[in-house]
């Protein structure tokens, strides 16, 4: 999970999962408050799929899984003494996408535009999708990692039908609910080369999110390379799950697109999708590519 991230000069980092960092979470120390919706729950196919959102100046609380969310405020004694759960719902749910930095305007007609200004890219979704703020994080972990150190994680995403599925397949008493998708980027300062990226991080996101303990139900397609309508070349994979134990509702097959690149100023980042696949609602692969494309680069503002 994301129990807290450090903000040094320049912006919140992610953790980087080709180079270990100093402490599991790269992070100082933390103060954190009572879950908001439930503990950590599990998610489609076993796996946990987390939605958090990081405050500039407060220490994380662990959120509900797959779609629970909480939004931390700027007072540290708001964050010691951890968030009201009525005001962080209402808070998260009237908090600007952008969070201060409008970003660009989106490149398709009818499209949103979603933006991370930590990492100055930006990328396109269809108008039924709904951008979460620069602050969000997704992310999955192991299920039986205490410390729940991300296997791979996104900022600023974009979710699709947050609500797709409820369940408590935990039987805590608590439902859980799926997104059918998800997209967002991150950084990936350390990687070994774009193709490595694409190629570790989407069976990441399909193992964490569907298919775990089981990594041999993960296939990964070749490594191929694609630029984006702004001009970014980079490599691009896809992975998908097979098999997965039917042992509860929301557990379904998935699959993950991951496209890396470098940066205008040499650092490694990407693009992930994930979602449901083999189902109804299933993003079609003509839109993945339709929303990759769009991905680009851009200078945030100052405000």
């Amino acid at each position: 999970m994301w129990p807290g991230e450090q903000s040094p000069a320049g912006g919140p980092e992610q953790p980087n999962p080709y180079k270990e960092p100093p402490a599991p979470w790269n992070a100082p120390t933390v103060a954190s408050g009572p879950p908001v919706g439930g503990p950590p729950g599990r998610g489609p196919g076993g796996g946990r799929t987390k939605l958090v959102a990081i405050g500039a100046a407060a220490a994380v609380v662990v959120a509900a899984a797959v779609t629970g969310a909480v939004l931390l405020g700027g007072d540290e004694d708001d964050s010691a003494a951890g968030p009201d759960p009525a005001a962080s719902s209402a808070s998260a749910a009237a908090d600007d996408p952008r969070s201060g930095d409008s970003g660009p305007a989106p490149t398709v007609a009818g499209w949103t535009v979603v933006a991370n200004p930590d990492h100055g890219i930006a990328f396109d979704v269809p108008a039924s999708w709904a951008p979460k703020s620069r602050d969000w994080v997704t992310y999955v972990a192991e299920d039986d990692d205490p410390d729940e150190k991300p296997l791979v994680a996104m900022k600023a995403p974009a979710v699709l039908q947050e609500e797709w599925c409820a369940s408590d397949g935990d039987r805590d008493g608590s439902v859980d609910h799926t997104p059918l998708a998800s997209a967002g980027t991150r950084g990936n300062n350390g990687a070994r080369s774009t193709e490595d990226v694409a190629r570790t991080d989407s069976a990441a996101w399909v193992y964490g999110a569907y298919t775990q303990p089981d990594r041999d139900k993960v296939s990964t397609g070749p490594v191929t390379s694609f630029t984006t309508a702004s001009g970014i070349r980079g490599s691009v994979a896809t992975s998908r799950s097979s098999g997965v134990a039917k042992k509860d509702k929301c557990d379904v097959e998935g699959k993950a697109t991951t496209f890396a690149f470098e940066t205008a100023d040499g650092d490694f980042a990407s693009w992930s999708f994930f979602g449901a696949a083999g189902v109804d609602d299933e993003v079609p692969e003509t839109t993945v590519r339709e929303i990759l494309a769009t991905v680009r680069e851009y200078t945030p503002s100052d405000s």
